[in-house]
């Protein structure tokens, strides 16, 4: 059902999640030859595994079986991603909505506040 080329949000702590090894005193460097350093942490990036690419979509979900009604949890998505991830919420029940990145920091989407 996943096609391997478009990867889900990467699982902080997930069983078989290969991390790579941090370079000690070079916070966001990896410890393999030839990486990228990881974004700035102000720099919102998408949430498809691996893809380091500028965030442009929100997609609010929650999963009903665990959250109230009114929760939102979010992952973000470039321009590439964003079918791919809104598609695999959708199947499962929990997209709830998509909006732009910049119409979410401005309140125009549909979301609880205080959270």
């Amino acid at each position: 059902m996943n096609s391997p080329d478009a990867p889900l949000p990467d699982s902080a702590g997930s069983a078989g999640n290969s991390a790579s090894p941090q370079v000690p005193g070079l916070p966001g460097l990896s410890g393999l030859p030839g990486s990228a350093p990881e974004p700035a942490a102000d720099t919102p990036v998408c949430s498809a595994k691996g893809c380091r690419a500028d965030a442009v979509w929100v997609l609010a979900w929650n999963n009903p079986k665990l959250h109230t009604p009114e929760r939102r949890k979010t992952w973000l998505a470039c321009d590439e991603h964003r079918e791919h991830l809104s598609n695999f919420l959708n199947l499962r029940g929990f997209l709830k909505d998509v909006v732009t990145l910049a119409e979410w920091e401005n309140g125009v989407a549909d979301r609880p506040t205080g959270d």
